[in-house]
């Protein structure tokens, strides 16, 4: 089951879709009641359905497996009130948090089992959430941003931030966007905030991603594989795209992920068991 909903973030409306898990039989140890939750960021002037329908599928698939999903719209995107360009990420962090306590305050959740799974943008400011708040266990990222600011220039083109930094604002796909945006993506380096994160992460891009390089994979591989906590698996899928357009690579993407997550809801159990 799911349902439509919209979720309060200061003076937005943050629209979002909330999927309601499948009951599980069988379930041990002590939180055999509880449910994993699973957070879904969509990426720049993205938005909760995906292209092609990537979230929803994604988010329909997970819950068929037993976890509590939320897909949502950022501010200005979707169907959320607000300007996606007057914002930048610092605001896009607050809120997920947001949306995150929407979803911590779902009966049945369990709070050790919160993943944010973030494509693209998202992937940073999953990133970036995850930093500051502890509530959140494990990451799961589809293509990462490296590089916020010139990641992002390369797909609007320079001339969007000079006609923005000369005029105030500039227009990209309809999308009114002003310096203070821009501004906020070169002031976070997620490859080097990475590090700060403790919990486990899945890294998971295509080889034929011409948006976002394969090659970012491979630092934030090496890059989480430097902590001192906290494990890191890394998928790549042959000749994938940005989006997984295609619908075996979309298969493969969802498929992995899905894996990835009752993995660690095994590793959680016997760990329960110990405990017991």
């Amino acid at each position: 089951m799911e349902r439509n909903i919209t979720i309060r973030h200061e003076q937005e409306e943050l629209a979002a879709s909330l999927h309601y898990p499948v009951k599980q039989e069988g379930k041990e140890g002590r939180s055999k009641d509880r449910v994993p939750l699973v957070i879904i960021c969509h990426g720049f002037v993205g938005s909760r359905i995906g292209v092609d329908r990537l979230f929803v599928k994604t988010a329909r698939e997970l819950a068929r497996e037993g976890y509590m999903v939320l897909r949502f719209d950022y501010a200005g995107c979707g169907e959320s009130s607000g300007s996606y360009g007057m914002e930048g990420l610092e605001s896009m962090i607050a809120q997920t948090r947001t949306v995150l306590d929407y979803g911590m305050s779902c009966v049945d959740v369990d709070p050790t089992r919160v993943t944010l799974i973030g494509h693209s943008l998202g992937g940073v400011v999953a990133i970036l959430t995850a930093v500051r708040d502890r509530r959140v266990k494990s990451l799961v990222l589809w293509s990462s941003v490296g590089y916020p600011l010139s990641d992002i220039l390369k797909i609007t083109g320079r001339d969007v931030y000079d006609t923005a930094v000369k005029s105030g604002y500039s227009d990209y796909l309809g999308y009114d966007f002003t310096p203070g945006f821009f501004d906020s993506l070169g002031q976070y380096q997620p490859l080097q905030e990475a590090v700060k994160f403790g919990g486990d992460v899945l890294i998971i891009h295509g080889t034929s991603d011409d948006t976002i390089p394969v090659d970012y994979a491979f630092l934030y591989q090496k890059v989480f594989w430097m902590r001192n906590e906290g494990r890191c698996d890394k998928e790549i899928i042959f000749q994938a795209d940005h989006t997984y357009s295609s619908g075996p690579h979309r298969r493969q993407v969802i498929h992995c992920t899905k894996e990835w997550l009752n993995d660690q809801e095994a590793v959680q159990q016997e760990w329960q068991h110990w405990m017991i």
